[in-house]
């Protein structure tokens, strides 16, 4: 088993945390990189302030680092009802080369048949709407439409408008398949001078994919932990780093993972014993009693409060010492979120079980 119960059972509460809303990064650093790093110790608690470069200094010959290598589409788009009403459209999923899965924000809710006329042209059809969700197609390729005229989705707790610069700030510089409608924030950090210095240290690299929705900033509507029911996102995980683990395993090098998403396709992978290739959908829930079957140490930005992204991490690295390493980042002026600072996390005692 991989997954057994903590000792009482938590609630959606025991995830909550006070955060002043001026840490809330609404801007990414002047240059990429230049952001904060805090250690955590999962097994001791213990904390240290740093720099992210400095995470080369945290990482060894012969260690794993494992990116998600999805690239974010320019999801957002504005327009309007025959009846010229407003709507946001809200991209989830591209499902094949004219039909996505959205959000939408309008004043009535989407019915079947209803065309919504989009910039440049372009006119979309809701074939299905159901749970918050529709579908529609339409009249023109979807990926090369949302390149076009499509807008950065910036999270909800970003207030401004998209501007032009978060067409490159809000993407990793090794993105390379496109369809997540939110960045993998974590890699964010990451920079071309910093990638070259892991080399030059003998740190390897893999890619996984998973296309993050817009699901992962949906807050739980339940206390209860065991009633979430996560959203679903497409993953891959290729044999090169399937591979790529076994040969660190065998080196002895630890599996570091670049975010929780990369987290959760590893984890998704190994769900049948070992990590093998997979593609797919994962609704993986993972959270305290969560044993790690891959993952040695994790590269993560700061999470909403009460969200499944902190119960992911609360459950690798302890969550009293996680809540204790927030509390610690908000005295210390840590920037939070999508543009914030970044944190190096180990693993609690007892948190990882060897495939």
């Amino acid at each position: 088993m991989a997954e057994t119960p903590p000792e009482r059972r938590l609630t959606r509460a025991d995830f909550r945390y006070e955060l002043p809303p001026e840490l809330i990064a609404q801007e990414p650093p002047a240059v990429r990189g230049a952001s904060r790093l805090l250690a955590l110790d999962g097994a001791s608690g213990a904390l240290e302030d740093l720099a992210f470069q400095d995470l080369a200094g945290r990482l060894a010959p012969g260690d794993l680092l494992v990116r998600n290598d999805t690239r974010v589409l320019p999801a957002r788009l504005h327009g309007r009802k025959a009846t010229g009403g407003a709507v946001e459209i809200l991209v989830e999923r591209v499902l094949d080369e004219r039909r996505i899965v959205a959000q939408l924000r309008s004043s009535k809710g989407a019915r079947p048949g209803q065309r919504i006329e989009l910039p440049g042209g372009a006119t979309a059809t809701v074939v299905a709407a159901e749970g918050g969700f529709a579908e529609l197609e339409l009249d023109r390729g979807a990926r090369t439409y949302l390149e076009a005229h499509g807008e950065v989705p910036l999270p909800p707790y970003i207030t401004r408008p998209a501007a032009d610069a978060d067409r490159d700030r809000y993407q990793t510089v090794y993105a390379r398949a496109p369809g997540a409608v939110a960045a993998p924030t974590a890699g964010l950090h990451f920079d071309a001078p910093l990638l070259a210095r892991l080399a030059e240290r003998g740190v390897a690299v893999a890619d996984v994919t998973l296309h993050v929705g817009a699901g992962t900033f949906q807050p739980l509507r339940s206390d209860d932990l065991e009633a979430h029911r996560m959203h679903a996102e497409w993953l891959e995980v290729p044999p090169s780093t399937v591979a790529a683990v076994a040969a660190a395993r065998a080196r002895c090098g630890r599996v570091v993972a670049v975010g929780t998403t990369v987290v959760r396709s590893l984890e998704s992978a190994a769900a049948g014993g070992a990590l093998a290739p997979f593609a797919g959908d994962t609704r993986l829930f993972i959270r305290p009693g969560y044993r790690f079957r891959v993952v040695d140490a994790l590269v993560t930005n700061f999470h909403l409060p009460e969200s499944t992204l902190l119960m992911l991490v609360c459950a690798f690295a302890g969550r009293e010492a996680v809540l204790a390493a927030y509390a610690h980042a908000v005295r210390n002026g840590y920037r939070f979120f999508s543009y914030g600072d970044a944190m190096f996390v180990t693993p609690a005692s007892g948190a990882r079980e060897r495939a």
